[in-house]
């Protein structure tokens, strides 16, 4: 790979990087072609981005963006997951863990701060974004059906005494 070639890879990274905010470093050492493909299949369906470089130009990339925290996680072969839903892409790799455990997350960087492997657990047991808006809209509507049905009741009492009192005039008439 000749200079501008590689000038173009740190390039990208870089742009990759200010794009989607969020990045994981995954080991792939012993992971199939057939099960890579799934896992690149699975990804993409996620809306992330997975990428392999050389460490070397990763590093280079890294250090420019000001991101050199991860620089313990650039040994051996290592895949870069860019995304900016950071729990959907820790849900498809702890997934795809299952199936294949030759996947190994190394390290990552979540909002600006290191993430370990474990912390990447953590994130994929998180609900997902649309489930937690779902949750906030439930929430909310409960103490208006609450009310409402406060107010319904009410109706419904006072019906009960308009209609009694129709009753006992009709009565004493």
């Amino acid at each position: 790979m000749n200079r501008t070639k590689k000038g173009d890879v740190v390039a990208g990274i870089q742009e990759r990087l200010t794009r989607l905010p969020h990045l994981y470093l995954t080991d792939f050492t012993g992971l199939p072609v057939k099960a890579m493909t799934d896992l690149r299949r699975r990804l993409r369906a996620a809306g992330v981005e997975y990428v392999v470089v050389k460490n070397t130009l990763a590093q280079r990339a890294l250090d420019a963006s000001a991101v050199g925290s991860l620089a313990s996680g650039l040994i051996g072969p290592t895949g870069f997951v860019f995304t900016d839903d950071p729990i959907a892409a820790a849900k498809v790799l702890t997934d795809f863990q299952k199936d294949a455990s030759a996947l190994q997350v190394k390290a990552g960087l979540v909002d600006g701060a290191p993430v370990t492997a474990d912390d990447v657990k953590r994130l994929a047991r998180l609900p997902s974004r649309d489930e937690l808006l779902g949750q906030l809209a439930g929430g909310l509507q409960s103490p208006l059906q609450g009310f409402v049905g406060a107010l319904n009741g009410l109706l419904f009492h006072m019906v009960g005494a308009l209609e009694a009192l129709r009753a006992q005039r009709a009565d004493a008439a």
